[in-house]
């Protein structure tokens, strides 16, 4: 885990043109997506299209991505950040929970920009596997260079399940996707590109990091 310190950050949406400014408190954010082996071990499970410990877990949904946050944090002795109601479509989000979760979209963006106010945090081909150079397959995670504050492929190899709706009253229950993955365009790897999809969703190219808050 990376310590993410306090900052502002500006959110945009393409579709609206809509621009806001968010504050962020400090966190931890997992230096890398959590991978297969660690999936594994915590949950018995190992989805995925192409197997191996140090790939990316892919194939999991919004609800696998806050269970395991759950899973993890049970493993660990801390309490967990989710109450979830798969069977109403519910998840409530603990704040004082000092256990593992998603970060908000406003936490993935400025910790990936890390700083940095241009599209990237550096050359796409030196910090993300992307389609230009991914030979159309899913990579081992810490492959490319990382930010400035240490965390690895913020961008590209598998876009990151985020806590928040992304526009209820368009989308419904659609949850937030941020970073690219490895089939995409370098025009999708971009810190301020935002993706939706139903938090039930799984597909080869999207998987998740793991948060945890800052005790006050």
């Amino acid at each position: 885990m990376v310590a993410v310190p306090a900052g502002t950050v500006t959110l945009s949406d393409r579709r609206t043109g809509r621009r806001w400014p968010v504050e962020v408190g400090p966190c931890h954010m997992a230096a890398h997506p959590v991978t297969q082996a660690w999936y594994a071990e915590v949950t018995g499970h190992r989805p995925g299209t192409v197997q191996g410990d140090l790939l990316p877990v892919e194939s999991v949904s919004w609800w696998d991505a806050v269970r395991f946050c759950n899973a993890l944090s049970r493993r660990a002795g801390l309490t967990p950040a989710y109450h979830l109601r798969p069977e109403a479509g519910t998840a409530e989000w603990d704040a004082r929970a000092d256990g593992y979760r998603l970060p908000t979209e406003a936490e993935w963006e400025h910790a990936c920009r890390a700083g940095s106010t241009g599209p990237r945090y550096g050359p796409l081909d030196e910090i993300a596997w992307y389609r230009g150079n991914s030979a159309e397959r899913i990579h081992p995670v810490g492959g490319k260079r990382p930010n400035a504050w240490g965390l690895y492929d913020m961008l590209g190899n598998v876009w990151n399940w985020c806590w928040d709706l992304y526009d209820p009253e368009v989308y419904g229950t659609y949850r937030v996707l941020r970073g690219g993955g490895w089939s995409d365009e370098h025009w999708s790897c971009r810190a301020s590109v935002r993706r939706r999809s139903h938090p039930t969703f799984r597909i080869d190219d999207v998987g998740f990091r793991v948060a945890r808050s800052v005790a006050a």
